[in-house]
C-alpha cells in the first residue's frame, strides 16, 4: 500500500525536508555550513557548540581519520536521524545524488561497527573498556535505537542488503549482552529507545530475539531502581554528565515498573519513547495489563499533563513532567523532540485500540507542538516550545535560560532538527490505517492512497477549510471506511449513511465507487484550561479547527499582556496568501490596558483603550523575528 501527498500545506513541508532540511542538515552533519550553533541553555559551557562533527566521529572511529570524539554523547544518533528522513524522502522521491550520499553514509557506518557488531563511536574513540558500563548516561543503546529504525527505514526504501546487514549483527550483539541469563547484563539503556529498533527490526525481519530483547528492556525497567547508580559505583570513567547522578530515578523511568505505574514522570522524551514501544508490544503480544498501562498513561498525560499544543514536559530541570495540573506557560519546556514522541505514541495507541481519541492528539500535536519547532523554511529551529515569550525580561531570568524568541540555526544538543525531518517525511504513516480489515481516515490530508483492490482519495484544503470530499474506488469485497469525527468540531454533516462508534463515521463501501462528502464547522473558538491550572485562570486560548492561535508584537504592539479579549468579542477572519507562506489570521475588538503613572505601584485604576487584536497560528510565530509572543490572553466581561 502506498500514500502519495497532495495537499498544499503538508506537501510544502515534505519538499522542504527533501529540498532544504536534508541537504542543510548533510551539510551541517558534516561541519561544512556557515553558522553559529548555540546551546539550548543560555550561558552553559558544558554544550558543545563549536561544529556538529557527528559525521567526522565516524570516521575517527572507523580508523579514516585522527582525532578525538565531539560533541554530546549521542551525537551518533544525528546521522541515524539524518538517514532515516532521507530512506522517507527516497520513498516517495527517487534522487540519485541523495542516495549516494546515504549510501556514504551507510558505508561509514559499517566501517565505524566493530567486529562483533558493538556501534558507539564515542565508546569506539574514547573508552572502549567502558562499553555498556555506564549504562545511565552513555547513551549506547539509545544511539543503536535510532540506528536500528533508520536501517529498517533505508532498507524498505532501497532494499540495501548492507544497511540491515549491520542492523542486525549490532541487534545480535546486544541479544548476547543482555537479558535475564547469568553472565549478562540485567539492565537497560538510561534513555529508552533501543526497544523501538527493536520492535522495528522485529516486524521486518520475524526474528524472535528482537521482540524477547525489547520486551526484556521494556518489562525489566524499574524492577531495581539501583542497577544505574551500582554501575556508576563499578565503573572508573570519569562522568560524562556530572549531574545526571543527582537526579531521581523517576527521571529515568527507573523508579518502578511499567506495569505499576498511573503517571507520566520523569524526563518527557525518555518516558514517550518507552511509552511507544510499550504500545506496540501490547499490539503485538496482545497483553492486557501492558494495554492498560500505556492508556492509564496516555490519561495522565492527556488530561493532566499536556499543555494546549500538545507539548509535554513542564520544566528545564530534567527537560521532565512535573505533576497533575502544573502547566506554566511562560517556563515551560515542551522539546520538540517530545512532540515527536507524543505523536508516535499517539499512532501505536491508536494502532492498539482503534480510537479516535489517539488520532485527535496526533492532530493537535502535528499542527502545533511539532512544527512549531522549525521555520518556514526548515533551516532554523527551536528545542523549546514555550507558550509565552518576553524577550526583554527572559533573558535576565535563570528560570527561564532555554526560552527563545528566535530560533537558532542549529543547537548544540541537535536531537530536534533530524528528528523533525524524519518525522514530516514519514507523515504518509500516519494519515489511514488499516486495521481488521477496515480502513480509518485519520488526517485530514489531500491525499491518494493505493492498494492492490482499492484506492481511495481525499480532497480538501484543511487546517483553512472544513470541507472534505472523499472518493473510495474498491476492487473487491466490502469494507467499511472510517472517517474520525474531530473532537474539536462540535458541528458535522457526512452525505449518506453512517454509524458512529469509537469517534468515527463508519460507511460501508461495497465493491465500485463510493463517494463521501464530509463537513465540519470551523469557526474560531475559545478553549479553557481546567480550573486546577493556576496559570490560566481568568484566561482563554483561540483555537480554529485543529490550529492553535496565539498573538505576535509584530501585529500587536508592544507588551501585549496587557491586552485583554472581551466575553463579548467576535472573530473575523482573514486569509492572507501573502503572509508566513499562507496563513488564516483571526481578528477581535479587545482592550489595551495601560497604567496612567510611572511609579512600580499604585492605587489607581488602569486606563482602557480600545485596542484591535491580531491572532496567527502558533506553529507560524518567531517567523518575523525578535517578539513578543503568548496563546493564553485574559478575558473579561
Amino acid at each position: 500500500m502506498k500514500v502519495r501527498i497532495t495537499s498544499d500545506f503538508w506537501k510544502r513541508y515534505q519538499d522542504i525536508v527533501r529540498e532544504n532540511m536534508l541537504p542543510y542538515q548533510w551539510d551541517v552533519l558534516n561541519d561544512r555550513a556557515d553558522i553559529r550553533i548555540e546551546g539550548e541553555r543560555r550561558n552553559d559551557d558544558s554544550i558543545p557548540t563549536g561544529k556538529s562533527h557527528a559525521f567526522e566521529n565516524f570516521r575517527i572511529a572507523a580508523g579514516k581519520k585522527e582525532g578525538r570524539f565531539y560533541g554530546m554523547v549521542f551525537q551518533d544518533s544525528d546521522a541515524y536521524k539524518w538517514l532515516e528522513a532521507a530512506a522517507y524522502s527516497l520513498r516517495n522521491h527517487p534522487d540519485k545524488e541523495l542516495q549516494a550520499k546515504a549510501d556514504a553514509l551507510v558505508d561509514l557506518i559499517g566501517d565505524a561497527q566493530e567486529a562483533d557488531g558493538y556501534l558507539d563511536t564515542y565508546f569506539t574513540i574514547e573508552a572502549p573498556e567502558h562499553k555498556y558500563k555506564r549504562l545511565m548516561e552513555s547513551h549506547e543503546l539509545y544511539c543503536g535505537g535510532h540506528f536500528l529504525e533508520a536501517a529498517v527505514a533505508y532498507y524498505e526504501a532501497t532494499g540495501h542488503e548492507k544497511v540491515l546487514s549491520i542492523a542486525r549483527k549490532l541487534a545480535d550483539q546486544i541479544c548476547l549482552k543482555f537479558g535475564p541469563e547469568p553472565g549478562k547484563i540485567h539492565g537497560y539503556d538510561g534513555h529508552e529507545e533501543i526497544e523501538i529498533g527493536l520492535l522495528r527490526l522485529y516486524h521486518l525481519t520475524g526474528d524472535a530475539s528482537y521482540l524477547e530483547m525489547a520486551r526484556y528492556f521494556l518489562l525489566e525497567r524499574g524492577k531495581n531502581p539501583d542497577f544505574f547508580k551500582k554501575q556508576l559505583k563499578e565503573d572508573d570513567l570519569p562522568a560524562i554528565f556530572p549531574d545526571m547522578g543527582k537526579l531521581p530515578d523517576s527521571y529515568f523511568q527507573n523508579d518502578m515498573p511499567f506495569l505499576e505505574a498511573d503517571q507520566a514522570r520523569g524526563h518527557a522524551v525518555r518516558m514517550l519513547y518507552q511509552c511507544t514501544a510499550m504500545a506496540d508490544l501490547a499490539l503485538i503480544s496482545g497483553n492486557e495489563e501492558v494495554k492498560k498501562a500505556c492508556e492509564r498513561i496516555w490519561d495522565n498525560i492527556t488530561e493532566k499533563q499536556m499543555y494546549i499544543s500538545g507539548g509535554t514536559g513542564q520544566t528545564a530541570i530534567g527537560e521532565s513532567f512535573t505533576g497533575d495540573y502544573d502547566l506554566p506557560t511562560d517556563s515551560m519546556y515542551c522539546e520538540t523532540c517530545a512532540a515527536v514522541g507524543m505523536i508516535t505514541f499517539a499512532r501505536q495507541m491508536l494502532c492498539l485500540t482503534g480510537q479516535a481519541k489517539y488520532a485527535d492528539i496526533m492532530e493537535r500535536v502535528l499542527y502545533n507542538g511539532l512544527i512549531s519547532g522549525m521555520d518556514l523554511e526548515g533551516k532554523h529551529f527551536f528545542y523549546v516550545n514555550p507558550l509565552e515569550v518576553h524577550p526583554k525580561t527572559d533573558p535576565l531570568d535563570p528560570g527561564k535560560n532555554h526560552v527563545k524568541a528566535v530560533r537558532p540555526s542549529w543547537l548544540g544538543c541537535a536531537c530536534c532538527p533530524p528528528n523533525l525531518a524524519r518525522l514530516l517525511a514519514s507523515l504518509e504513516q500516519y494519515i489511514y490505517l488499516k486495521r481488521d480489515g477496515n480502513f480509518l481516515i485519520n488526517l485530514f490530508i489531500s491525499s491518494e492512497w493505493t492498494g492492490s483492490d482499492f484506492h481511495i482519495v481525499q480532497k480538501s484544503d484543511y487546517p483553512w477549510d472544513g470541507s472534505v470530499s472523499i472518493l473510495v474506488e474498491n476492487r473487491g469485497e466490502a469494507f467499511s471506511l472510517g472517517v474520525r469525527i474531530p473532537s474539536w468540531c462540535d458541528h458535522w454533516k457526512l452525505s449518506g449513511k453512517f454509524e458512529v462508534r469509537d469517534g468515527y463515521a463508519w460507511v460501508l463501501c461495497p465493491s465500485g465507487e463510493t463517494k463521501i462528502d464530509f463537513t465540519m464547522d470551523m469557526q474560531a473558538v475559545r478553549v479553557y484550561a481546567n480550573d486546577k491550572v493556576s496559570a490560566c485562570a481568568g484566561k482563554a486560548a483561540v483555537m480554529r479547527g485543529p490550529l492553535v492561535y496565539c498573538m505576535e508584537g509584530v501585529d500587536n504592539g508592544r507588551e501585549i499582556s496587557n491586552l485583554v479579549l472581551p466575553v463579548k468579542a467576535e472573530f473575523t477572519e482573514n486569509y492572507r496568501p501573502d503572509l508566513l507562506n499562507g496563513i488564516l489570521t483571526l481578528h477581535a475588538d479587545g482592550i489595551r490596558e495601560t497604567s496612567e503613572t510611572k511609579e512600580l505601584y499604585s492605587h489607581r485604576k488602569k486606563q482602557k483603550t480600545p485596542a484591535s487584536l491580531t491572532f496567527i497560528p502558533y506553529y507560524a510565530w518567531a517567523n518575523r523575528g525578535e517578539n513578543e509572543m503568548q496563546v493564553w490572553i485574559r478575558e473579561e466581561n
